[in-house]
């Protein structure tokens, strides 16, 4: 097995990926119980990351207790929850017409936003990870669009990783829309925006230069890590293969091959 670096301390704030870093569908992956209660027994702020808009950020809370990492939905930090604080700040109580599943529809009628399927009404697309995309929401999508409507999205992954492989996430979607009206989505709130990392930097109150984020996937969590000063590591549980990480000119400080090489040796 290939030995790679992998960090020489603790640090005072870590970003612990979901998907593919800590668990695997309903399965946590080895190591992942044990450091994160090391890193709070050290005293480190952890918070928990997805792009993944299909639940709450109370539903990753509880989904981690059952698993056996007891844990607070404050602690949680989801593209959705990025994208409606972002909402309020930019266009309170904007009419929006959302692709996307029932707990990103919730999250944002809480935050005061109307939703509606009227082209001539809707003021932001929102495109996101949709396992009810069809015809008809495209349809209205495209029209909305023409008629000016603002395309935004929570998050731009290919795909998200499965024990059986993996799920078309909401680049598919984004790219059906662009491709059908010419326009390219303006704003992606989730990883590797700068929106995300500054709603985490805001929890954690912690500098950058404090935190390391930890993931599977280069494009996202390294990139985003990288951009705004934290350490990177990348976990080798999920998407990314010693092959892709080779190839690629988005380099981690550290690799890790289970989420427990996040401890100093």
């Amino acid at each position: 097995m290939t030995t790679y670096p992998r960090p020489s301390h603790i640090f005072p704030g870590y970003v612990l990926d979901l998907d593919g870093t800590v668990y695997l569908g309903d399965a946590l992956l080895p190591g992942a119980k044990g450091t994160v209660e090391a890193l709070r027994a050290a005293g480190s702020r952890v918070v928990f990351l997805s792009n993944k808009p299909l639940q709450t950020r109370a539903d990753y809370a509880a989904k981690l207790t059952r698993l056996g990492v007891p844990t607070s939905p404050d602690e949680v930090i989801n593209s959705s929850w990025v994208l409606a604080r972002w909402l309020q700040d930019e266009a309170p109580g904007a009419a929006l017409f959302v692709i996307g599943e029932q707990p990103l529809l919730a999250e944002l009628r809480a935050a005061g936003f109307r939703l509606t399927e009227q082209p001539g009404e809707i003021q932001f697309v929102v495109a996101s990870f949709d396992r009810t995309f069809n015809y008809r929401k495209l349809q209205i999508a495209f029209d909305a669009i023409r008629a000016g409507a603002r395309l935004i999205a929570t998050n731009a992954d290919r795909y998200c990783p499965t024990p059986e492989g993996g799920l078309p996430d909401a680049a598919a979607v984004i790219g059906a829309i662009e491709g059908c009206t010419g326009k390219q989505v303006e704003v992606v709130v989730g990883k590797p925006s700068p929106i995300t990392a500054r709603a985490i930097l805001a929890r954690l109150q912690l500098p950058a230069s404090e935190c390391i984020i930890v993931g599977d996937r280069l494009e996202t969590d390294i990139h985003m890590g990288r951009e705004v000063g934290m350490a990177t590591a990348v976990v080798l549980t999920g998407v990314t293969t010693p092959a892709s990480l080779a190839a690629s000119d988005i380099q981690p400080d550290y690799v890790l091959h289970s989420l427990d090489e996040l401890l100093p040796p």
